[in-house]
């Protein structure tokens, strides 16, 4: 249905007079979601010669292209990640809430970074509530690009309308349109094309074919892994994480796949006589077999012209360890082909785990994980202008702090700021502003509190102690320090020492 559906898009799309993505991209996305589906028809499913006939054989799977993928949704969009837009912060969170974006959110991502593209699309529904739509990569149709920016587009969806198949298709456009105002913006046109004929047909009464959303900026919201399209190098389509590591994620199922069948084909055998697995008859005049015919570790086998009635054990050795080894060398391969660097992923006998330890920042990992945070930090703050304009008539900024527990663990971070202000080398605001991930208004109120309260709760830390005694010293009263300066004047005149006894 997927195949059918593009070839309908696209050639509706070609009628309207617009550019279309060559079907090499689409042939691409096709590939790259059997991978992640983990099922590869021409990979996973083969022909085997036993000897005797063709048999057929399903290959054990490691299943690494969607680890990968998930892997980065997790590093890139997790619980952690804070988007602040001021005071609209607390409406932005009802909004965000209400779409699932924290779940929604990470799973786009991690099929945007396995199909190569996603994107967010923002409306209003018949109640006036903000909708946020998550589109994999199969169902987005650029219309008109722009260094790579996709400008207009159009988003299509298979569906069953009054029991027939139809294609819907939401077109994102840029122009002058006459809604009163005559003036450049985006406005969407609702289209219903026959899945079978590929003519456009009337769309259902409940739904407005010509929509003004009287914003200058999109409501989509674009989002692909920060690589280079080497497929196509004028796509404004991206492409999968492992696009270029598909041998790699090969090469993990195929050494898994004869670890597995290493164990399935050394299990212990013993060749019995077929002398010896007669039948018996017992005391009761019941016929019986010698061994359990069920038992698989039997085979029996006929016998020699000697009549050798010995029972043979095959007991073959099992290469666990060089297995072993070949996986994790595969797995280290695919890790940097995909940007994680070597080491990301380990192998035992539990299966494939993920390092969790803290990333250095100048690892591989690290560098291309601030790559890709670029492209997610843009989409979000348009998705939130875009989110507010239609809720409150105007775009807000916001910020996106992201998750850099994984590179500084919070101990560390508090160590190295209080270290840094104690040798003079950074501001108070500056630390507290690092270590809360706040705003510098936030620090300041924080640092008011502080200096209030003289500490900072659940840390043996004082940053105002030396302003105090600074304080204490200029307390001191002037004619304290006069009458000391007289003493010391009269016992040098007199020439003789102090009395100890003076002495308190």
């Amino acid at each position: 249905m997927r195949d059918s559906t593009y070839k309908r898009v696209k050639e509706y799309l070609v009628q309207r007079g617009y550019p279309a993505v060559p079907d090499e991209t689409y042939d691409h996305i096709d590939e790259w979601l059997e991978w992640y589906q983990n099922n590869v028809e021409k990979f996973h499913h083969y022909k085997l010669y036993n000897g005797a006939v063709m048999t057929n054989q399903e290959r054990y799977k490691l299943g690494m292209a969607k680890t990968v993928c998930e892997d980065w949704a997790n590093l890139l969009l997790n619980e952690k990640v804070a988007i602040k837009a001021g005071k609209y912060s607390k409406r932005l969170t009802e909004i965000l809430n209400y779409n699932n974006f924290r779940v929604q959110g990470n799973r786009l991502i991690e099929k945007a970074f396995a199909l190569g593209t996603g994107a967010f699309v923002e409306y209003l529904n018949a109640d006036g509530q903000v909708i946020i739509d998550y589109i994999r990569a199969d169902m987005i149709y650029p219309l008109s690009w722009d260094n790579g920016d996709i400008t207009e587009c159009a988003f299509g969806t298979a569906k069953m309308l009054n029991g027939k198949e139809v294609i819907y298709l939401q077109m994102h456009r840029f122009g002058k349109v006459d809604d009163g105002e005559k003036k450049d913006q985006y406005y969407i046109e609702n289209v219903y094309i026959d899945a079978k004929s590929g003519k456009e047909i009337e769309a259902p009464e409940d739904i407005e074919e010509l929509v003004f959303t009287k914003s200058a900026e999109p409501l989509f919201q674009i989002i692909t892994p920060n690589i280079c399209n080497n497929i196509d190098l004028d796509s404004p389509l991206g492409i999968s994480v492992y696009a270029n590591g598909i041998d790699e994620v090969k090469g993990c199922d195929l050494i898994y796949d004869s670890y597995m069948n290493e164990f399935v084909l050394g299990r212990k055998r013993i060749m019995v006589p077929i002398s010896m697995a007669r039948r018996q008859m017992e005391a009761d005049g019941i016929s019986s077999p010698t061994f359990d015919p069920d038992d698989t570790v039997y085979y029996l086998l006929p016998e020699d012209k000697n009549g050798n009635n010995q029972l043979t054990e095959v007991d073959m050795s099992i290469r666990a360890q060089e297995h072993e080894l070949g996986i994790q060398k595969s797995l280290d391969l695919l890790s940097l082909k995909v940007g994680m660097g070597a080491g990301r992923y380990k192998y035992d006998s539990g299966g494939v785990k993920t390092a969790t330890e803290v990333i250095s920042d100048k690892s591989d990992l690290y560098q291309n994980r601030q790559k890709h945070c670029i492209v997610i930090a843009d989409v979000i703050i348009n998705m939130v202008r875009a989110v507010s304009f239609l809720d409150t008539g105007g775009a807000i900024d916001a910020t996106v702090d992201f998750d850099d527990s994984i590179i500084e663990d919070s101990n560390s971070l508090i160590d190295k700021n209080v270290k840094l202000v104690n040798a003079g080398l950074r501001s108070k605001l500056t630390a507290i502003m690092e270590i809360n991930k706040c705003s510098e208004q936030e620090a300041q109120e924080e640092l008011e509190r502080i200096r209030q309260d003289n500490q900072i709760t659940g840390q043996d830390i004082d940053w105002t102690g030396g302003d105090d005694d600074e304080l204490d010293e200029e307390d001191d009263s002037p004619e304290e320090k006069e009458g000391e300066e007289n003493q010391d004047s009269d016992d040098s005149k007199s020439g003789k020492a102090p009395d100890p006894g003076d002495k308190e």
